[in-house]
């Protein structure tokens, strides 16, 4: 009874605390080296804390022509959506997630989806014209990045299978007990590589982070998505980006580099604790590479630019990925 109410109830507050924390100290550590790398001193790292600390103080503004309930039910969706992914995910603990089973990464890849749908939504229930136009691009990068983001999963999903017959292939747990790593040779080391990649690229766009924020993109349409949020509700979006960039990070982790460092030091009662910092440490790296170091190095790409790069180059490449796996499990055979 005790067990069913802790995982029903203690451990999914704990994993939204974990995933608001988290996320909104990611945020804090992106744009202060954002700003090193950029020669500027940027604000410091606790900002993020004061962002939302103030924005939830703030007023929520509902213009004349929007779709009051639906204007503010939207960001309570796109939030409790990014938290519902991290109920899927180890994180890093010694524990089964809260929400494990055959196929949960293929629900994952859909839950993905849903707090850039609830921005969509959010866009177009407004009433504004700019958040229109961003609403449309938010759709069009959907449709973009999709292909090889499935492409990405179905590879790793397969040679998996592959090398471990009766393995469910679309389960985390099958991921970490088998680590895709160890089951290739050359070739097949190389399709991962490109693979994991193509996952890196994926990973702005679906955060919607420079040079691919073509939604909200200031300059040009006023914010776009959230040209007319404020208050509250702007701080809820606020926190359900900076839960997803953990949720998508931790994906990304727990498909390609699902290890643990405390046994090869046969580290005792202290083991959790070592591999949970391990685990943060790993996603912090892939958001330095695939976050920080893209949106200061790159400057925003036009909505078409995107569309086409993912539908030809970068699916291509997630093919070429796939390609290689398979010629490496017939080379096996061989």
């Amino acid at each position: 009874m005790y067990e069913m109410l802790i995982k029903i109830i203690v451990l999914p507050i704990l994993i939204l605390f974990f995933g608001i924390f988290f996320g909104l100290l990611y945020k804090g550590l992106d744009r202060k080296l954002a700003a090193h790398m950029q020669a500027r001193i940027g604000p410091p790292i606790r900002q993020p804390f004061r962002d939302v600390r103030k924005l939830f103080v703030k007023e929520s503004i509902v213009p004349e022509n929007a779709v009051g309930w639906f204007f503010n039910a939207v960001p309570i969706i796109g939030l409790a959506s990014s938290v519902l992914i991290l109920l899927y995910l180890p994180l890093g603990l010694p524990y089964t997630p809260v929400f494990s089973g055959y196929g949960d990464v293929i629900l994952i890849v859909y839950l993905l989806t849903i707090p850039a749908l609830a921005m969509v939504a959010g866009g177009f229930s407004s009433g504004s014209p700019y958040a229109s136009v961003g609403a449309q691009r938010e759709m069009v990068m959907m449709m973009s990045y999709e292909l090889p983001l499935a492409v990405v999963v179905i590879s790793l999903a397969w040679k998996l299978s592959s090398s471990h017959p009766g393995v469910e292939a679309f389960s985390l747990n099958a991921f970490s007990s088998y680590p895709i790593w160890g089951t290739v040779g050359p070739a097949g080391f190389i399709g991962l590589c490109i693979l994991f990649l193509t996952l890196l690229i994926v990973m702005p766009t679906q955060l919607s982070k420079i040079p691919f924020d073509s939604s909200e993109a200031e300059t040009e349409i006023a914010g776009g998505l959230l040209a007319e949020y404020s208050g509250r509700n702007l701080a809820m979006f606020y926190l359900s980006d900076a839960v997803k960039t953990v949720a998508i990070a931790s994906f990304v982790v727990a498909l390609f580099f699902p290890y643990s460092i405390a046994h090869f030091f046969n580290i005792g009662s202290l083991g959790v604790i070592v591999d949970f910092l391990f685990f943060l440490l790993k996603i912090f790296i892939v958001i330095f590479v695939s976050v920080i170091l893209v949106r200061v190095a790159f400057a925003r790409l036009k909505i078409d630019q995107i569309s086409s790069m993912y539908w030809f180059v970068i699916s291509i490449l997630g093919l070429l990925g796939l390609m290689l796996i398979v010629i490496d499990s017939m080379l096996v055979l061989i």
